[in-house]
């Protein structure tokens, strides 16, 4: 977390949310820096979700994999969309925290029996990427809003509200069907 008690704002933007002409602070600095790292973490997911979705049995979960790859499709477009808001090229640099957890499901894909076992663990971790894109697209939105970017702010929170809706339905899909599955099945 940071702390942000003893420090004086650095917000060196223009209230239109446009970077012409804009000074670069440390929070706009650190705001790129994170813009290219949410930047490749989606595209990264734009190939792996569709080898979620193959691997799943539940129709459910196959559906809401589905559904969420053509969102993060629109999440990439999105973020091009902000970066040229702040007069910038659109471009990732590795994001570890996103290639380790999708290394992870990975794991956990091959090391489940298909069915429902593997189900609940794709859907863990699909729940895990969820909660780090929510934890980041919320800072990058604080960030934007902090910074008085509009239209960013605007872009981050839509994208921010998708995420969520996404966590809440792989969660019911687990409630509902797949976990009470993977419960009854004999290890």
């Amino acid at each position: 977390m940071q702390n942000t008690s003893n420090a004086a704002p650095q917000s060196t933007t223009q209230s239109n949310g446009k970077s012409g002409g804009m000074k670069s602070s440390q929070l706009m600095q650190l705001f790129e820096d994170e813009l290219k790292d949410i930047y490749w973490a989606e595209k990264a997911l734009v190939k792996a979700i569709p080898k979620m979705a193959k691997q799943a049995t539940s129709e459910d979960l196959v559906a809401a994999l589905e559904h969420h790859l053509e969102e993060t499709k629109g999440q990439v477009d999105r973020l091009e969309q902000v970066f040229e808001s702040i007069g910038k090229k659109a471009s990732a640099k590795t994001c570890e925290a996103m290639k380790g957890l999708l290394e992870e499901g990975e794991g956990i894909m091959d090391e489940c029996e298909a069915g429902p076992m593997r189900d609940a663990g794709i859907i863990s971790a699909g729940q895990k990427i969820e909660h780090y894109e929510i934890a980041s697209y919320g800072t990058l939105r604080q960030f934007a809003q902090t910074l008085g970017l509009k239209e960013a702010v605007g872009l981050l929170e839509q994208t921010l509200e998708q995420e969520k809706a996404a966590d809440q339905k792989l969660t019911s899909v687990a409630v509902l069907a797949v976990n009470i599955q993977a419960a009854s099945e004999k290890a």
